[in-house]
């Protein structure tokens, strides 16, 4: 008769990750652009490490990306839209559909303001300059590509900056 060297509760453990589903995600913190595996279940971030597979970190974070989790999974964390009125002090919750539609018309009303076709000599230019848009460091290029093709050919938009080198 073998004897097992572990005892029953400690055969019976095992990873806190089985059955979770793994997604790949980039660190949200500086412009390095490390992999990182979300793992998820019932919906819910259970954890978030660095993705030993990424030739830039190779499973590696450095502490700001190490605590994504506790960006994610943070009870101290505002989950609604805070608003301040102008010349308030103080702050309103408000829905974010609300938020959205009050964003789309402060946009279009200072396009619809702003926009210049051509200047006084008749040279054509088709600009905004009284709006700007700086992306952040995980943007990717393709995500780049289509903020300038929105912002820059669409609305005309001339300041446009992001800092993602990825």
């Amino acid at each position: 008769m073998s004897r097992s060297p572990l005892s029953p509760d400690t055969a019976a453990k095992h990873s806190r990750l089985r059955g979770a589903i793994k997604s790949h995600g980039v660190c949200p913190y500086c412009a390095v652009g490390c992999s990182q595996n979300v793992y998820t279940k019932a919906g819910k971030v259970i954890d978030i490490e660095g993705d030993p597979e990424s030739p830039i970190n190779e499973g590696t974070l450095c502490p700001k990306g190490a605590n994504t989790f506790q960006l994610v999974e943070n009870p101290h964390r505002i989950t609604h839209v805070k608003y301040r009125a102008p010349y308030s002090d103080h702050w309103e919750d408000r829905p974010l559909d609300w938020a959205m539609e009050r964003i789309a018309q402060l946009v279009k009303e200072t396009r619809d303001r702003d926009f210049v076709e051509r200047l006084p000599d008749g040279l054509q230019v088709n600009h905004l300059k009284t709006i700007a848009h700086l992306g952040g460091a995980t943007l990717d290029n393709e995500e780049n590509y289509l903020i300038k093709k929105l912002l820059g050919g669409g609305l005309g938009v001339v300041s446009i900056e992001n800092q993602a080198r990825i």
